[in-house]
């Protein structure tokens, strides 16, 4: 079993443009921000993302970062609409697919599954299927003869999140409440890169903890880094709390200024700037 332990800018080296990358969390919790701020350090562009989103969406949408969003909201949680999504969307800035919250999980279960669409009731007598010409509906082959959307897969090329723990084989460990659907977007995905709070042995993940905190399997994971605080302005209870301070001064300073002031270096850049501007 190797060591899949990397660097942030490594894991944004296997990265390129025209990719459909995933981004794990939810709204503005345990999201990579980490590995998001060293994809926007590069020159990586024209993606498709997939993400429940959050300011990962809000950043790479300011920054001019996407081509098309795959996503069932944009959020902050505290503050209900992600400003800097609403901006670059309002612009034109990225092509939409706006979906169900349910049919965005059964079109990662379905690419997690190798399959080409999943039946699924969501989106059925709603705007869903008008906005998305595109879907499909199939018929139950039994008695029943019930309708169903088929979602279809929401196959990845690399997927990025965030654990509590890791091993450096790749076992990923949630502690918080929720562990959203990090798991099914490291099996969507074709390469999957995990950041933690912190590497530990193999051992100590079950030592203080069910293994069924154990979320993301070694054998979905192509690369692990420890990243301290890797979530930051985001929450990864119970480790830490959403930065509201930070994330206030995030939703109402204008993008050039904000990425000038906080994205400009490296993470220990990252680190000091929020330090001294919060």
């Amino acid at each position: 079993m190797s060591d899949k332990t990397m660097t942030v800018d490594e894991v944004v080296s296997r990265l390129h443009s025209g990719m459909t990358l995933g981004i794990g969390g939810w709204g503005s919790r345990r999201k990579p921000m980490a590995l998001v701020r060293a994809l926007l350090r590069s020159r990586i562009t024209d993606l498709t993302i997939v993400s429940y989103g959050g300011p990962d969406v809000g950043m790479l949408a300011a920054a001019g970062r996407i081509r098309r969003l795959v996503t069932a909201f944009v959020t902050l949680d505290s503050i209900p609409l992600e400003p800097h999504y609403r901006a670059a969307r309002e612009r034109g800035a990225f092509a939409l697919t706006e979906i169900d919250e349910a049919m965005f999980m059964w079109g990662l279960r379905a690419a997690a599954n190798r399959l080409p669409f999943l039946p699924v009731r969501a989106g059925l007598g709603s705007d869903v299927m008008r906005v998305n010409p595109g879907l499909r509906t199939v018929t139950s082959p039994y008695e029943d003869g019930e309708t169903f959307v088929a979602m279809p897969a929401l196959r990845l090329d690399a997927a990025l999140v965030h654990m509590n723990r890791a091993d450096r084989l790749g076992n990923g460990q949630y502690l918080g409440p929720d562990p959203y659907f990090d798991d099914l977007f490291c099996e969507a995905a074709d390469t999957a890169y995990v950041s933690c709070e912190r590497i530990v042995d193999t051992a100590e993940l079950t030592k203080a903890a069910p293994p069924q905190s154990l979320l993301v399997k070694r054998h979905t994971v192509t690369g692990v880094v420890e990243a301290p605080n890797g979530a930051h302005f985001t929450s990864c209870a119970p480790d830490y709390g959403r930065d509201e301070a930070f994330q206030k001064t995030y939703a109402t300073t204008p993008w050039p200024e904000f990425a000038a002031r906080f994205l400009a270096g490296d993470e220990q850049a990252y680190r000091s700037a929020v330090r001294e501007g919060t």
